[in-house]
């Protein structure tokens, strides 16, 4: 079996809701709460990276596996991707699982399910989307939508046509994105290099950099809808969901 590294890349300056690993739900950070997910998960190695003492203290407190990195970076994938060279040194590890250090909401069954798609069918670099339910997120630039070549289902895993901050024309094919990818190893360090693209940088989206270098980004349908954390409307969303379990 190919070894798999979960990296949970985390930062404390988030220009939305700064601060927002550290906020506590049920007495928890949402940092840990996302680290709980991927060892529940049980699909290998988990650890949160971050340039944040902070996070790095409040993770090893919890007991918690972390890598402390460069304090600046462009993106999470160029983060983690640290994280990676000081873990990886004797090349263990295979696949990488990138997973938002914001999301708590993450279901288990479909982190399984995505990494275990993309190895079956041996890609190199994936990521979610779950259905539409709300119309109003066509029009909210916080919820990132993903088009596909083909309808999504829970069997096939078709590549991303484009990603979208907003999108004023309701298509077929057009999915909720949920941020979180499996890359193989060559292809996040294919990644890192390149520079940055205007389109990356205009609409704040790293996947975009992919794209425009022609690197495909297989889509697997997840059967639930991750609520991320980008506001503080979104945090006292997920608290009152995650103080009801």
């Amino acid at each position: 079996m190919s070894k798999i590294l979960t990296l949970i890349p985390s930062r404390l300056s988030a220009r939305r809701l700064p601060g927002k690993p550290l906020l506590k739900i049920n007495g928890l950070e949402i940092i840990n709460h996302v680290y709980n997910k991927a060892i529940q998960a049980n699909i290998g190695d988990v650890y949160v990276v971050t340039g944040d003492k902070k996070i790095f203290k409040a993770v090893k407190k919890y007991g918690g596996k972390c890598i402390l990195t460069k304090k600046k970076h462009r993106t999470g994938s160029d983060r983690i991707f640290e994280g990676l060279k000081k873990l990886n040194k004797k090349k263990k590890y295979k696949y990488i699982l990138n997973l938002q250090g914001d999301e708590p909401l993450l279901s288990i069954k479909d982190i399984r399910k995505l990494v275990n798609k993309i190895k079956l069918k041996k890609l190199k670099l994936g990521t979610m989307a779950c259905d539409i339910s709300d119309k109003n997120d066509f029009k909210n630039r916080n919820v990132v939508k993903v088009s596909t070549e083909n309808k999504l289902n829970s069997n096939n895993s078709p590549i991303a046509k484009k990603f979208y901050r907003i999108k004023n024309n309701v298509g077929k094919n057009i999915y909720h994105h949920i941020g979180i990818y499996i890359y193989k190893v060559d292809i996040l360090h294919k990644f890192v290099l390149l520079k940055q693209t205007k389109n990356e940088l205009k609409y704040n989206l790293e996947q975009l950099r992919a794209m425009d270098n022609h690197i495909p980004i297989h889509v697997v349908l997840a059967k639930k809808k991750a609520v991320g954390i980008d506001t503080k409307k979104d945090f006292i969303k997920v608290k009152k969901i995650l103080e009801l379990k």
